[in-house]
């Protein structure tokens, strides 16, 4: 298995691929990739519950695939590049494990 699979652990993997595996989650970053949004912007645009959003960006926030920072009552959220290149290096190397596995070679 490539190195790249190797050195992020399984842990890590599955928070950041269940953080993506959701439809309101990915409508959030969806929004966040045209640049920063208020919590308030992102209710409106997706038609969601301020708590039921909260606890979405809160998911996306534990994986580090968003950021938010604070400015007076409001709170502003973006995307988080390191993590997205995270999520590609590990799915680049799983590609590349699946285009140069060998069969088992199993009769069974």
């Amino acid at each position: 298995m490539p190195d790249t699979i190797a050195a992020t652990d399984v842990t890590r993997k599955a928070q950041l691929f269940h953080a993506l595996s959701d439809e309101t989650r990915l409508g959030i970053l969806d929004r966040l990739s045209r640049g920063e949004r208020c919590v308030c912007e992102l209710t409106d645009a997706l038609d969601a519950a301020q708590s039921r959003l909260s606890f979405h960006l809160k998911v996306l926030k534990s994986a580090g695939l968003v950021t938010d920072r604070r400015e007076g009552r409001w709170s502003y959220y973006s995307l988080n590049a390191a993590a997205f290149d995270e999520v590609e290096a590990v799915a680049t190397a799983y590609a590349e494990a699946a285009a140069t596995a060998p069969s088992s070679g199993c009769a069974c």
